[in-house]
């Protein structure tokens, strides 16, 4: 159900997967690819506790249920105060996604901004189980190198 689109935003800076929200999937027997781009993802170094910028790049392949885009939004920005490694970021958003919506398929990828030199990267990815999605995950799997499944930042605006 959602509950949170057309009211006033109360923003959670705290990790709260309860913020996401779907909807059902009106063509849940078509293929529907899905990417959708957050290019102002922040977090805090669970050591130093200082800020962490990244984009995201979260696409699936839907199957009965669909991301409501204002409570993924709301979800992402509960990351900000939360203590992550970048790695474990990227895992848990894929995992609570999958947990939600139980997609075909899934992938985050996240481009974090470099930290005394060093860019991080991390890919994470799930699927349904089924031959052709789990097909699809190994390809994508196998051929994953850092930047080949996002976009420039000019081509989604």
């Amino acid at each position: 159900m959602i509950t949170r689109l057309g009211k006033k935003t109360k923003f959670k800076f705290r990790y709260d997967p309860s913020l996401l929200e779907s909807f059902p999937n009106k063509n849940p027997g078509r293929i529907q690819w899905v990417s959708l781009v957050c290019a102002e993802f922040t977090t805090l170094c669970p050591i130093t506790s200082q800020p962490d910028f990244a984009r995201l790049f979260i696409n699936y392949i839907a199957a009965d249920r669909m991301i409501e885009s204002k409570s993924l939004k709301l979800y992402l920005g509960s990351f900000r105060d939360h203590g992550g490694f970048h790695e474990e970021c990227v895992q848990t958003i894929c995992s609570d996604l999958e947990k939600l919506l139980r997609p075909r398929y899934l992938e985050v990828a996240g481009e974090f901004t470099p930290r005394g030199g060093i860019s991080i990267w991390p890919f994470a990815s799930a699927h349904d189980g089924e031959e052709e999605s789990a097909a699809l995950y190994q390809e994508r799997l196998a051929g994953y190198a850092p930047g080949k499944y996002s976009m420039a930042l000019g081509r989604p605006y």
